[in-house]
């Protein structure tokens, strides 16, 4: 299994990002995916979840409003659309199999003027 994220940067406060996260080693479409994020001296935290066809998301109090889960099953692909970025949204965001316990290396996100 990899999961492998791209997209971090550094925006601007009220900017935009999107993140993805491609996957392989398994099948894809069967699966639930999530985001989680952590920022410095803090714990991991769940941001978004998306059920294995897509149809059911859950989000963080935090960013609901504000980010997209989606995925593309044909593309072996889950995005993070991000948008209205806060300060506090920096931090290292994670894919996850939640359901196998892999995790992806992580990208860092930077919102800062």
């Amino acid at each position: 299994v990899q999961l492998v994220e791209s997209g971090g940067g550094l925006v601007q406060p009220g900017g935009s990002l999107r993140l993805s996260c491609a996957a392989s080693g398994f099948t894809f479409s069967m699966y639930i995916m999530s985001w989680y994020r952590q920022a410095p001296e803090k714990e991991r935290e769940l941001v978004a979840r998306i059920s294995s066809g897509g149809g059911t998301t859950n989000y963080a109090d935090s960013v609901k409003g504000r980010f997209t889960i989606s995925r593309d099953n044909a593309k072996n692909t889950v995005y993070l659309q991000m948008n209205a970025l806060k300060p506090e949204d920096t931090a290292v965001y994670y894919c996850n199999l939640p359901q196998r316990g892999y995790w992806g290396q992580g990208t860092q996100v930077t919102v800062s003027s």
